[in-house]
């Protein structure tokens, strides 16, 4: 049985659209599956009132890095009815056999630091895990004036992707290379190249696996308003071996 993490909610109207206009896409070299889902909700509006009135919003960063904001704990009803509605879309667009759903945790997440407070890792793109079977379900609920997701190549080793096996020769790599220079990664670097991007659309939901290097196109310090911040819902879903 998947277990889920959020909170349940009552007065609220969090229901799907049940037509939601989707497309599934290949991305660099690799070719991993990327799949976006426009108009996922009936009314999008209501899940951000429920972040602006209920979130309870919190630090989630350090010196070492870490998200660059602020987060809080989405509705549990939220996070069930998405995970259930897009589970049968996710097996068949990533070609997902004899695996069961696992886990769901879900945030809403907020950019708040300004670029001059980053980080060296908060920088360059990253990764979730190396889990193959974790997938990260990013829905935005704010506007393309916020930036959207770019997902990258690192030019010393080729990878798009950080597995088990490729990890330990990443890591070496980086290690040896310079640190990031002040700022939001914003297209093509010395050591990273871009091979994908998707806008940010209110209620546009983005589906990739956990392990793809990638990183928030933001814009500069945002704040901690959701009604007028980068604002956005963070579901990663674990499968497992059935």
């Amino acid at each position: 049985m998947v277990r889920f993490r959020g909170m349940s909610v009552n007065s609220f109207d969090l229901s799907l659209n049940p037509r939601p206009a989707a497309q599934l896409s290949h991305i660099g070299r690799e070719g991993e599956p990327l799949l976006r889902l426009d108009g996922l909700m009936r009314d999008a509006g209501q899940l951000v009132d429920y972040a602006a009135e209920q979130g309870g919003f919190e630090p989630v960063h350090g010196p070492a890095g870490g998200y660059p904001g602020i987060r809080a704990p989405a509705p549990l009803d939220y996070v069930g009815a998405v995970v259930r509605a897009l589970d049968p879309v996710l097996r068949e667009a990533f070609g997902l056999h004899g695996v069961r759903l696992g886990r769901a945790e879900c945030n809403f997440s907020l950019v708040t630091l300004g670029a001059g407070d980053l980080a060296p890792s908060q920088r360059v793109p990253h990764i979730d895990t190396t889990d193959p079977l974790q997938f990260a379900f990013l829905h935005y609920l704010c506007g393309p004036e916020q930036g959207g997701t770019a997902f990258y190549r690192h030019r010393a080793t080729g990878f798009e992707a950080i597995t088990p096996e490729r990890q330990p020769h990443y890591e070496a790599v980086r290690a040896t290379e310079p640190e990031a220079a002040p700022g939001y990664i914003a297209g093509d670097t010395a050591e990273f190249e871009q091979v994908a991007a998707a806008d940010a659309v209110f209620d546009r939901l983005l589906v990739y696996r956990s392990r793809q290097l990638h990183s928030g196109l933001v814009t500069g310090a945002g704040t901690s308003d959701p009604r007028t911040g980068r604002l956005t819902a963070n579901i990663f879903v674990s499968y497992r071996p059935a």
